[in-house]
């Protein structure tokens, strides 16, 4: 299997989208996710998330939920 940058150097040749994914033989969706990240971030590396990450896990908040109750009744 061919890089990014490969689809988008096929795409920069003036090949559509489903030019290019036949061609590397990927799905149209994936090519067009590339295409449209390298567009607006100049890109295909995955970015980190955008804000604070979370304090306390799901199970840990479940759990503060179950002894609340308890301690209410």
């Amino acid at each position: 299997m061919q890089t990014a940058s490969t689809n988008i150097c096929e795409r920069l040749f003036n090949k559509s989208i489903r030019e290019t994914s036949l061609l590397l033989n990927i799905p149209r969706s994936t090519v067009s996710g590339i295409i449209t990240k390298w567009t607006q971030l100049g890109t295909t590396a995955t970015q980190p998330p955008i804000g604070r990450p979370r304090k306390m896990i799901e199970r840990g908040q479940c759990m503060l939920k179950c002894a609340e109750v308890t301690n209410c009744l």
